[in-house]
């Protein structure tokens, strides 16, 4: 693609980044082929290469948002989809996040939407003002009746109850194999904002999981949130604020005491953790911390699959075996490109995977996208429910707290999260949401 940014424009660091990922589009339209906004509503500007003009146009000629270019950046789930399908390597992830840092910088949107925004943007990422509004929620729903619609089915997505923590807040989880003394590798492990309140038991697997193989597990009390949910509302300042929090924590840990590895249980996290290198690839104080951050990350499966030899252990539990249909967090096989290792993982416990058709496709989750466009993302649940119930699992499993919440919504078969299946066969407790089948 031909670009016309001047010396000066091109001075400014996201501006030369962008031009240099346009100029990798040879406009071949194979992005729209696997694009689900495009596939689901036939807009060429709601499919990759629209939304890449309409970013080039904005920031080549430094023209403010307008109510049309937002509407159609808006509905992008950054699914990152078109990403595995480009035959280019158009890195479309940074395209759209300078995109969507245009728009908060140029574009005022109407009060009901700055309002809504912002409302998630203070809730979401403080599991202690999450734990606040769902308290108020419970006492609410009896109530939804008189909300207005958007109100209403915003409230509808929310859990009613928040399940109770089995494990004590620490912050170093030792290992607990009894064949070592020591353990064999010490990982830090973020928790999550959303996830730790809603699903405690996926970060209390996690824990189990690594402890009985000798790893040592950090959980630093300095960081909630990866930052991801912010970022993708277009609030950088505050989300690079978190960035830079998450980024010395961490890194002074890895100094101090030493970390093997940054285990994100949460797909959607760690996708942004991976990123940290490049959103601060410029700073002269952070650029090294925050590579070495986004080299350290790993998601849970990626470092079992890599790093640790799994004790299965045969119970009465575990003998009969499932059919398990492993729905792939857009987040994990786009963002950050892992896909067969959760799948192999899941073989290795004698349960039957089953892929699910048309896979590539989101479930309309994408953070606060369920949210923020509810129509287009019941639409992709729809369709990603119908898939599923093709192949007729017994369970379904993931790697991302949002698909979780999101498929359950649309389906009675109980789904879970993989570390949750492979922390059961090796010596866990079964999950709570398996103990009826």
């Amino acid at each position: 693609m031909e670009t016309n940014f001047s010396e000066k424009q091109l001075k400014d660091i996201d501006n030369k980044s962008s031009e240099k990922i346009l100029r990798k589009c040879v406009h071949c339209g194979f992005c729209n082929a696997t694009c689900p906004t495009y596939n689901l509503l036939g807009d060429e500007l709601d499919g990759p290469r629209g939304r890449i003009y309409l970013i080039k146009d904005m920031i080549e000629n430094n023209k403010p948002a307008n109510e049309k270019i937002v509407k159609h950046i808006d509905r992008c789930l950054s699914c990152y989809s078109c990403m595995t399908t480009c035959p280019s390597g158009v890195n479309y992830m940074h395209l759209i996040d300078h995109g969507r840092a245009h728009i908060e910088k140029t574009y005022k949107r109407p009060f009901k939407e700055r309002f809504i925004r912002s409302f998630l943007s203070l809730i979401l990422p403080k599991p202690t003002n999450f734990k606040i509004i769902l308290v108020l929620i419970f006492f609410l729903k009896p109530f939804t009746l008189f909300l207005p619609k958007n109100i209403k089915e915003m409230v509808n997505l929310m859990p009613t109850t928040i399940p109770k923590r089995k494990l004590s807040k620490m912050k170093v989880y030792p290992q607990t194999s009894k064949k070592r003394k020591k353990p064999v590798a010490r990982v830090a492990l973020l928790t999550g904002c959303v996830q730790k309140v809603i699903s405690p038991q996926i970060n209390e697997a996690t824990i189990r999981l690594l402890n009985r193989h000798g790893i040592e597990v950090v959980v630093l009390k300095s960081i909630d949130c990866c930052g991801s949910l912010n970022y993708h509302l277009g609030k950088e300042k505050i989300a690079k604020e978190t960035f830079k929090k998450n980024i010395i924590s961490w890194y002074d840990e890895y100094l101090n005491a030493g970390l093997d590895a940054i285990i994100s249980n949460t797909s959607g996290c760690g996708t942004t953790i991976k990123d940290y290198g490049f959103i601060f690839r410029s700073d002269k104080d952070l650029k090294k911390k925050a590579k070495k951050i986004s080299d350290l990350t790993k998601d849970i499966s990626e470092y079992l699959d890599d790093n640790v030899k799994l004790n299965f252990i045969p119970s009465e539990q575990t003998e009969k075996k499932y059919k398990i249909a492993y729905h792939s967090a857009c987040s994990m096989q786009h963002g950050q490109k892992v896909h067969k290792k959760p799948i192999n993982l899941i073989k290795k416990t004698g349960n039957e995977v089953i892929e699910i058709p048309e896979g590539h496709n989101c479930c309309g989750s994408a953070g606060t996208y369920n949210l923020l466009q509810r129509d287009i993302a019941k639409a992709l649940l729809k369709n990603k429910v119908i898939n599923i119930e093709k192949v007729q699992p017994e369970i379904i499993s993931t790697g991302n707290i949002g698909c979780i919440t999101q498929i359950a919504n649309g389906t009675k078969i109980p789904i879970l999260h993989t570390v949750e299946i492979i922390d059961w066969y090796t010596g866990g407790p079964k999950p709570d949401i398996l103990k009826n089948i």
